[in-house]
């Protein structure tokens, strides 16, 4: 008898290869472990239909629709590698369940951002604390939390910081390293969070590793703001929309994100580091300016 726990496992197994950090922080195992498995994971592969699988999934198919379209996604990718192992298995079986769920009536929920009219006058209330500085280099930077908490000695070189292609967010083969480039301020930032280094990590955990990924986020709860460390992306990429004539494709890249179609992408090999040089020295001076205002 081959159970739903079983072949989830070995399907999790088998694509850990192409998972960052060989799926250890759980985000792609964890929606069938907690509203897949422990409803279906004793059951027979073979058994499962539509039914169990609407059933299963309908208490969160509209109140938590992000995470059930996943936790559909990884239930289908188990049923074909049932398949793959030879087993009876209804590959349609997650194509009915959504037929019978209908259509989600969740609507995505932005980050909450801040105005980037808004980003210098927070700046300027910044002081020199470990979380604090972390802030202050995320907001230079316009970088995801996770490379940020985790910015290593190793990887700065004068004013570039070089985010290895682990840290970026996409799949394992499907990212690449990308070079952030550091103004002035930056710099000066990093180079007072080197008070506060830890085995080479410019913004330590109180007890071990790096700092938590709520630390920001609790830290601008605290100061009674709706916005949220993430949301300073949105805030940089409107900055460069309403107050700049950056190209499009030179803004996203500075974002990390990929743009364009995939034959333009495999002729186009810059990454447009002068020119995002330029940006982040323009968007660093729009930050500080106000500071003495």
């Amino acid at each position: 008898m081959h159970i739903l726990q079983d072949i989830a496992l070995d399907a999790f197994e088998s694509r850990k290869a192409e998972l960052k950090g060989d799926g250890k922080a759980g985000r792609w195992f964890t929606p069938l472990e907690l509203h897949v498995l422990p409803k279906l994971g004793r059951m027979p592969v073979s058994e499962i239909d539509q039914r169990d699988i609407r059933d299963t999934l309908a208490p969160i198919w509209h109140t938590k629709a992000d995470t059930a379209r996943k936790a559909m996604n990884r239930l289908a990718i188990c049923l074909r590698h049932a398949a793959a192992l030879g087993l009876d298995v209804d590959l349609q079986a997650t194509d009915k369940a959504k037929a019978l769920l209908g259509k989600q009536r969740h609507t995505a929920q932005h980050i909450p951002a801040m105005k980037w009219q808004d980003v210098p006058a927070f700046y300027r209330n910044l002081g020199g604390s470990v979380t604090e500085l972390a802030l202050k280099l995320l907001i230079l930077t316009a970088v995801r939390s996770y490379p940020l908490r985790h910015i290593h000695e190793d990887q700065i070189d004068g004013d570039i910081w070089t985010i290895p292609s682990a840290h970026m967010k996409g799949r394992v083969g499907a990212t690449s390293d990308l070079r952030v480039p550091l103004s002035t301020e930056a710099q000066a930032v990093i180079e007072e969070a080197r008070k506060f280094s830890r085995d080479g990590f410019l913004f330590p955990g109180t007890i071990k590793g790096v700092i938590s990924d709520m630390t920001m986020s609790n830290y601008m709860k605290r100061m009674g703001l709706e916005a949220r460390p993430h949301g300073f992306r949105s805030s940089f990429r409107d900055w460069c929309a309403e107050a700049t004539d950056t190209p499009r494709e030179i803004a996203e890249t500075a974002l990390g994100h990929v743009s364009g179609g995939s034959v333009e992408r495999a002729y186009r090999r810059t990454d447009y580091l002068d020119q995002r040089r330029d940006i982040a020295r323009v968007w660093s001076e729009f930050v500080i300016r106000r500071q003495s205002s």
